[in-house]
């Protein structure tokens, strides 16, 4: 991904940063930073965004996680499988966001080389859960899946 098309990526969401009130423009920017960690391949910078309690349900074993310390190594095993920056794409972020808490979901499209050769090329649903805490939007439940032709 280019850094053009990084730049662009708000221009595939269902809202323009412009039309959020000051919570959903809060988490918006929020969510800006944590898909450049994850781009980055920074294990902490992504988990600063997510609450020490954090549940999630993930692609990769355990399937259900409990707890910041849990998701580091989901995180650690996936960032391993790539070979240099990945690239991540969100599309259509949805962004619904009270004073507490907000509910954002997109499809995100994931993009790559791996470390043990070939390319990685598919696509995941997130749907998470975000409070306010201590003034800073912190990831509290996520959940990622990966569609399939049944």
């Amino acid at each position: 991904m280019t850094l053009a098309t990084e730049q662009n990526e708000w221009s595939r969401t269902r809202s323009e940063p412009s039309s959020l009130h000051d919570d959903e423009l809060e988490v918006h920017q929020r969510i800006s930073t944590l898909a450049a960690a994850i781009r980055n391949k920074n294990v902490d910078q992504v988990l600063s965004h997510y609450s020490p309690e954090v549940v999630a349900y993930d692609m990769l074993p355990p399937l259900e996680v409990h707890g910041i310390a849990a998701y580091r190594h989901n995180l650690e095993t996936w960032f391993a499988s790539m070979s240099g920056r990945i690239n991540y794409q969100m599309m259509d972020l949805h962004i619904s966001a009270g004073d507490e808490f907000a509910f954002c979901h997109c499809l995100s499209h994931v993009t790559g080389a791996r470390t043990g050769g070939g390319r990685a090329d598919y696509w995941v649903r997130v749907s998470s859960g975000w409070r306010k805490v201590n003034g800073e939007w912190l990831v509290a439940h996520e959940h990622v899946s990966m569609p399939t032709m049944m």
